[in-house]
């Protein structure tokens, strides 16, 4: 229940308070502390630290990026909901940590539908690695298996690392993972990607076909990125932290790094605090009762 109420803190920038704008006017004056939800090393950090430094020449003050981890990056987050509301403590996190955790937490490639009917023939017998019980990895296999009507086994993991490893040693018969995370496996031969749950193919890898294309249409799931600071922060601080973020984004070296991870940046007039707001909403809408029906246990 903490944790739904602390991610429900963080919704959306728009409205946050103006009370402290006077005491903004010089922000920022010290280093800004970026969390990160999970351990160093994982796609989260990297992003983070892809951003920190873009971000710092725009604020000219340092960017520190810090691990707070546990409860499936609900720790993180909570830490940056608690903290004041001065634009000096930021939450980095995705689809999992700023849409999932609320509903978890109290708080040739048209080889698809060959998976497909193989699933569906040995169904229970499916074995689906996950990063954890209630992580996006789990939720997107849970939606997979809802879309084609079948029962897997899932087998929680303690986290993305050592759920690869044994998807590549054959422990394990499939996942549904971050394309930021895979491509590199997919690229060297070492698992096979059938196809990208999303409407549009990804640059990154161009020749893996959409799940429309390859048999399975509607299939849409993005792990998708933003920054989020307390309810309250200053409007002016709110301003210089987004204008931080769209000069990083905007950076050709950031865009390249980003890009090869296989991530897709949106267009500039969705990168607002308006535009976070309202889709992170859109997704509690879309995802929560799925979330909801599934009745996740957690470890």
């Amino acid at each position: 229940h903490n944790e739904e109420n602390a991610v429900k803190t963080l919704l959306p920038w728009v409205l946050l308070s103006f009370v402290w704008a006077a005491q903004a006017q010089s922000f920022p004056t010290r280093a800004v502390t970026m969390v990160v939800p999970f351990a160093a090393g994982g796609p989260v950090d990297t992003v983070a630290r892809i951003l920190a430094e873009p971000m710092r020449k725009s604020l000219g003050q340092p960017v520190v990026v810090e691990s707070t981890t546990g409860a499936g990056g609900s720790i993180g987050v909570g830490r940056v909901a608690r903290a004041a509301p001065d634009g000096y403590t930021l939450s980095i996190g995705h689809w999992s940590t700023h849409v999932v955790n609320g509903a978890v937490y109290p708080l040739a490639y048209d080889l698809l539908k060959d998976l497909v009917a193989w699933v569906k023939a040995n169904r229970e017998k499916v074995n689906v690695g996950t990063a954890g019980a209630g992580s996006s990895t789990h939720i997107a296999g849970i939606y997979f298996a809802n879309e084609i009507g079948a029962k897997l086994q899932f087998i929680p993991y303690k986290g993305t690392g050592p759920a690869m490893k044994d998807l590549m040693g054959g422990q394990i018969d499939m996942m549904v993972d971050q394309l930021s995370n895979s491509i590199p496996q997919v690229k060297a031969g070492r698992i096979k990607g059938y196809a990208i749950t999303a409407k549009e193919r990804s640059s990154a890898a161009p020749d893996m076909p959409t799940v429309d294309e390859a048999g399975l249409p509607g299939l849409h799931i993005a792990i998708w990125y933003g920054i989020w600071a307390p309810r309250g922060t200053p409007k002016e601080a709110v301003a210089k932290l987004n204008q931080a973020v769209r000069d990083a984004l905007a950076d050709p070296d950031t865009r390249k790094r980003l890009g090869d991870l296989g991530m897709e940046i949106v267009p500039p007039e969705r990168q607002s605090p308006e535009a976070l707001g309202a889709h992170q909403k859109a997704e509690i809408e879309k995802w929560w009762p799925i979330i909801k029906a599934a009745d996740i246990k957690l470890n």
